[in-house]
Formats: structure tokens, C-alpha cells, sequence
């Protein structure tokens, strides 16, 4: 069993939890994921490690309340227990050699992107932070990105911070301003990502994009997450989940994403149906 330590709201659709896993909170890098399981009857699903604090033993989760597990899991209160806490799984993030790089953020992308950033800081890489939210209520992790970077571009789809746009477009005007990146990180939305790579393909950066947003099982049994990288077929949840943009075959894993979307809204209409009924 795996003690809840700590409960935040990020915002009205995201929340923060740590959990109590010292030999996880151990191992963990950047870019590696958990598989957790809420009880016995509960499905398991995988979430990317957003942070760790190995003196205290815990590890960070940030999830969105989008499907039936993560609306129970963010009903779970401090002091509670999940009954499995598996990790870390995937491959790290490699990050040696580079000297300046962009690291974009997209909605909940922000919370994969922020051990990204932060890590590259503590190698000593000039780091300039992107993330973007559809309003300024949904904004998350500006603090921790602030510090994990030199400088920090926050931008809203609504305009509503002040800042409307999207985050591929600070990028080009970053990049046509004459910054020098030799690394582009993106984690967010499919399309966010193929925008973003696309973006850079011409100047020749190296763009590395996350394809966790694909994965299930977490162990390559499923076949959720089968991606063409390369013309090559590679999984998620093995291989990555860190992949090159360049290389990704983004049509494709879009039309995957969907294919469940229909069982999957029936799957959580059911489980709120059952907890009216026992109001």
C-alpha cells in the first residue's frame, strides 16, 4: 500500500498528489512514468513522475480528471492508500550535450515538461520555458517552471493573461529573433507536438516530444501505444516515451488516440451515474 502524503489543486481540472514511495522516489529520472492501481477492482494506469524528493521518499503525480480512474483517484483524500505503485518505468530523458534549449509545455503537457526543464537547469543548460493553457483560471506550475528556467513565456489561447496566442508561435518568434537552440523539448497535445516539430524541422533543432498521452498498459503488451517512428514501429511505453519529432508519425497517432473515445465516455458516464445514486 502507498500512503497519499500530500493533495494539491492545480486547477479545476488538475490535481497534485505525492506518494509515499521511497524506492521509486530512489530510481526515478526524468522522462520515467509509474503504473498505478487504486484497489483491486481498479484499472491500471500509467502517469509520468513530475518530481521526486528522495530524502523525504516521496513521488509526485500530476493528473487531469478526464476518464473514470483519474476522477476516483482525485476523490482520494491525504493519509489514504493506492493499493499499487509501480515504477519507474520507460526510458530517461538523455540530455547531455546540449547547451540551450526550449522547453514548451501544453495544458497538462506542463507537468511532464517541468522535470524536463528542471533537470536540464541542473546540467547547467540555458533553459527557456513555453507553456500555454486555453484561459488563464487553467495556468499551473508557473512557479516551478519560473525557477527550472532563465526565462518564462506563458501564453493563453483566450488572450485572458494578457498573452493570446499559442505556444508554437512564441517559438518562431524566439527562434527568428536569432535564439540559438540546439534542443526543443514539446509535451502536450498530439497536435501541439506535430506543429511544434514541424516548426523546427527547417532550422535542423533537435526536437524531442513526449508520446505518454498514448500509453495504457505501460508494458508494450496492449499495443495501445504502437507508434511509427521512423517508418519503424516502436512503443511508447518501452522505447520512449520520449521520441524524435521529426520522426513521429503524428497522423497516425491521432487517429489512434480516438479510436476508444466513444467506450471510454460511456465508461465514466456509468461510474458518475453510480455515485449520484448513492448520494
Amino acid at each position: 500500500m502507498y500512503r497519499i502524503v500530500e493533495k494539491r489543486v492545480l486547477n479545476p481540472q488538475v490535481k497534485l498528489m505525492k506518494i509515499l514511495a521511497p524506492r521509486i522516489a530512489n530510481k526515478a529520472l526524468p522522462g520515467q512514468f509509474i503504473i498505478l492501481r487504486i484497489n483491486e477492482n481498479g484499472e491500471r494506469i500509467p502517469l509520468t513522475v513530475a518530481d521526486c524528493d528522495k530524502e523525504a521518499g516521496t513521488v509526485t503525480i500530476i493528473f487531469q480528471e478526464v476518464g473514470k480512474t483519474t476522477l476516483h483517484l482525485g476523490q482520494l483524500k491525504e493519509g489514504e492508500f493506492l493499493l499499487d505503485f509501480v515504477g519507474p518505468l520507460g526510458v530517461p530523458s538523455h540530455f547531455d550535450g546540449y547547451k540551450k534549449a526550449a522547453v514548451i509545455g501544453g495544458g497538462l503537457g506542463t507537468a511532464i515538461a517541468y522535470p524536463q526543464a528542471k533537470a536540464l537547469k541542473e546540467r547547467g543548460v540555458e533553459v527557456h520555458a513555453i507553456i500555454g493553457f486555453r484561459s488563464k483560471e487553467l495556468i499551473m506550475l508557473e512557479e516551478e517552471m519560473r525557477r527550472s528556467s532563465s526565462r518564462l513565456f506563458i501564453t493563453t489561447d483566450d488572450g485572458s493573461n494578457g498573452n493570446k496566442g499559442f505556444v508554437s508561435d512564441v517559438l518562431k518568434a524566439l527562434i527568428e529573433s536569432g535564439e540559438g537552440y540546439d534542443l526543443v523539448i514539446a509535451i502536450g497535445p498530439l497536435i501541439m507536438m506535430k506543429v511544434v516539430s514541424e516548426l523546427t524541422r527547417p532550422y535542423g533543432i533537435k526536437t524531442v516530444v513526449s508520446m505518454n498521452s498514448t500509453m495504457v498498459d505501460g508494458t508494450g503488451m496492449c499495443g495501445c501505444c504502437r507508434l511509427s517512428v521512423g517508418g519503424k514501429t516502436k512503443f511508447a511505453c518501452v522505447d520512449g516515451p520520449d521520441f524524435d519529432g521529426h520522426l513521429v508519425d503524428f497522423d497516425e497517432a491521432m487517429r489512434r488516440s480516438v479510436m476508444y473515445r466513444d467506450e471510454e465516455r460511456r465508461s465514466l458516464e456509468r461510474h458518475i451515474c453510480r455515485m449520484e445514486g448513492m448520494k
